[in-house]
C-alpha cells in the first residue's frame, strides 16, 4: 500500500562513504556544480541547464508527506476487524501493489474479504486523505518548479493507482509540473522490485535511462532503477529508517530536504 514518511529534522546530518556533505544532503562521489547556467528571475539564483536530463520521482514518502495517512488507514482499516497493526506490516506491503497488498493481508489475517473488496476500501479511504490531507515535503514544489525551468524532463514513477494519485497532485499543486505520470499498473503490473516502471517513465519523457535521475524512499525501488542505469538519490522517510544503512551504500546521494536536492542533474 506504498511507504512513506515524514523528513528528518532541520539540523539532521549524515556522512555515506566519504562523500561530501551539504547542508542535509550528502553527495556520493560530488555532483558536478552547473556550468553555463541561467538565472532565476524570481530569485536571482542559478539555473542550471539540465536540458536532455530527466528526473523520476516516486509520490509516497518522496514527495508526499503521506506516512501517517497510511498508519491511519492501517489502523482504521485493522481495528474494524479487531486486530492491531503489526509492527512489521508497513515494511512488508511497502513495496507492493494494491492487490498484492489485499491478498497478502487477507492470507495473514485470516480475513473472509475478496481482494477488490479491501482495494475497494482502502481506496475511498485513501482518497478522501489525498484529495484533502496529505500535503508535499518541505521544499519540494519549489524543487520540481526549478528543474523545470532548467529544462529538464519531470515524471512520476509510482505504485499509487491513477485515481489516488491524479487527487494528490491536484491537492499538492504539483499537477502542472510534470511531463509524464506512470504507475506500475501502467507496467504490465510489475512492482518496484522491477526497473520496468522507472524505464518506461524514461521512454516516455524521451530520455535515454543514463541522464534520469530517480528520487525514492524505497529501497527495493532504488535498487531497481540503479540496475537500469540511472542516477539514484535516497529522499529520507521514516519508514525506511531500517533501510537506511543500504540505501546510504546504494544510492548517489541522500537528502532530508529538497531544498539540498541537486541542482545539476547527470
Amino acid at each position: 500500500m506504498r511507504s512513506d514518511a515524514l523528513t528528518g529534522g532541520g539540523t539532521r546530518m549524515t556522512t555515506t562513504g566519504g562523500g561530501t556533505l551539504t547542508g542535509n544532503s550528502v553527495l556520493t562521489g560530488g555532483t558536478p556544480a552547473p556550468a553555463g547556467g541561467t538565472t532565476n528571475t524570481a530569485t536571482g539564483s542559478s539555473v542550471a541547464d539540465n536540458r536532455g536530463r530527466a528526473a523520476i520521482f516516486d509520490l509516497d514518502g518522496t514527495l508526499l508527506d503521506s506516512m501517517g495517512v497510511w498508519d491511519q488507514i492501517d489502523a482504521e482499516f485493522l481495528a474494524k476487524r479487531g486486530i492491531a497493526v503489526p509492527d512489521d506490516y508497513m515494511a512488508k506491503v511497502s513495496a507492493m501493489q494494491f492487490r498484492q497488498i489485499a491478498e497478502y493481508t487477507i492470507a495473514r489475517f485470516g480475513l473472509d474479504d475478496t481482494p477488490q473488496a479491501l482495494v475497494e476500501e482502502w481506496n475511498e479511504m485513501a482518497k478522501r486523505m489525498y484529495a484533502h490531507v496529505v500535503e508535499p515535503k518541505p521544499h519540494a514544489v519549489a524543487y520540481l518548479r526549478e528543474l523545470k525551468e532548467s529544462g529538464a524532463k519531470l515524471a512520476v514513477a509510482t505504485t499509487m493507482l491513477p485515481d489516488l494519485r491524479a487527487p494528490a497532485l491536484a491537492h499538492a499543486g504539483m499537477a502542472d509540473l510534470f511531463d509524464a505520470v506512470v504507475g506500475v499498473d501502467d507496467a504490465a503490473g510489475r512492482g518496484k522490485e522491477h526497473p520496468d516502471v522507472y524505464l518506461l517513465a524514461a521512454d516516455t519523457v524521451g530520455v535515454d535511462p543514463a541522464h534520469c535521475t530517480v528520487f525514492e524512499d524505497l529501497f527495493v525501488g532504488m535498487r531497481s532503477a540503479k540496475r537500469a542505469g540511472m542516477q539514484v538519490w535516497g529522499v529520507h522517510d521514516d519508514s525506511s529508517d531500517h533501510d537506511w544503512g543500504r540505501i546510504c551504500a546504494l544510492a548517489d546521494g541522500v537528502l532530508f530536504d529538497f531544498a539540498d536536492a541537486p541542482r545539476s542533474l547527470r
